[in-house]
């Protein structure tokens, strides 16, 4: 299957499913991506289970989400757009006055036309999200004696799991490189829709390879926590781990960026900068910092583990971030297969 075939097939599978932490979107995920790769193993760490100085999150699920005007139109509506609910919101059903429904809507001025990604993982609140331009047609057409009525249809089960997929590809060393990819943002292409395809293609070639040197360890994790819950889980493997990559934010119409490992002088770092040097592609280079994704749990203190990721559009620097604009319109089929041959290249 062509990387081209395997985005079509994402955007019709994956891309409107309402991933999380945990819930049945990430489930489902997860699933997808088994039929294509069977030898993918999906496994469960139970809610409340303390990992480190964290414990992962009650289950969340959601069926439907709306706000109802006095005219009896669905002014908000989850179905139209999964991104318009506050990831993790509690369920709710109440009729509230302007103010009160106002106080939990969330957009951005900056970006009128946008739908802002929210999420509450760890505090019992619930919210909506709008673009501001809808914001602004609500309150000028809408009295302050106005109600509506507002209803979250989700559950949160304190008996639920975390999910996540593993895939183990020996070669002749037991020797690994720990490549990873994160699954629970839904409904934004390049966050990280584009980094879910090229590391489930990446795994396709590298089980390709024959007599292959090294042994992989691929894992399709939940954002920070999922880390944390395999860290903890697979504590003595990790710590064997000397190097790896963590693989998001690969499709975007801009240039190629890359993050470098926590060791400045670590060959991981020199070998992609060679790479990009016998390309003839330019490349931005920024620094390690905790401020970014899954690399500042892998190369956290008791594990060390260096970690680099190679971008195209790196996450925060670009405006459509988080946003209903990280869209199957922003993500081509032909930049994600310039960011895989790049990590073809690497492996």
């Amino acid at each position: 299957m062509t990387i081209k075939k395997y985005y079509n097939l994402a955007k019709k599978k994956l891309f409107f499913l309402n991933r999380s932490l945990t819930g049945a979107g990430t489930k489902k995920t997860l699933n997808i991506i088994q039929k294509e790769f069977p030898k993918l193993r999906i496994k469960r760490m139970r809610s409340k289970t303390k990992v480190f100085d964290w414990k992962i999150p009650e289950e969340w699920n959601i069926k439907d989400a709306y706000v109802i005007d006095k005219y009896k139109n669905k002014i908000i509506d989850f179905k139209k757009n999964n991104l318009h609910i506050v990831g993790y919101s509690i369920p709710i059903k109440k009729i509230l006055l302007k103010k009160e429904l106002f106080k939990n809507l969330h957009f951005l001025t900056k970006q009128p036309n946008a739908i802002p990604y929210i999420t509450s993982y760890y505090k019992k609140r619930w919210g909506f999200c709008i673009s501001y331009n809808k914001f602004k047609i609500f309150n000028k057409k809408y009295s302050s004696k106005d109600k509506f009525k507002v209803v979250i249809n989700s559950s949160l089960n304190k008996k639920g799991s975390l999910n996540y997929g593993e895939l183990i590809l020996k070669g002749k060393s037991k020797k690994e490189i720990l490549i990873s990819t994160y699954i629970c943002h839904p409904s934004m292409a390049n966050d990280n829709l584009s980094g879910i395809i090229l590391t489930a293609y990446l795994a396709k070639f590298i089980n390709s390879i024959k007599n292959r040197y090294w042994s992989y360890r691929i894992v399709f994790i939940p954002e920070t926590i999922g880390a944390l819950a395999y860290l903890n889980k697979n504590e003595s493997k990790m710590k064997k781990i000397n190097f790896g990559l963590n693989i998001c934010n690969v499709g975007g119409k801009g240039k190629f960026s890359y993050k470098k490992s926590f060791q400045n002088n670590h060959f991981l770092n020199d070998l992609i900068k060679e790479i990009f040097k016998n390309e003839k592609i330019n490349l931005k280079e920024y620094p390690f910092d905790i401020n970014g994704s899954d690399e500042r749990q892998y190369s956290s203190q008791f594990f060390k583990i260096n970690i680099c990721s190679i971008f195209k559009d790196k996450y925060y620097d670009f405006k459509e971030y988080h946003t209903s604009k990280d869209n199957l319109k922003f993500v081509k089929a032909i930049n994600i297969f310039k960011s895989l041959s790049i990590y073809q290249k690497l492996i």
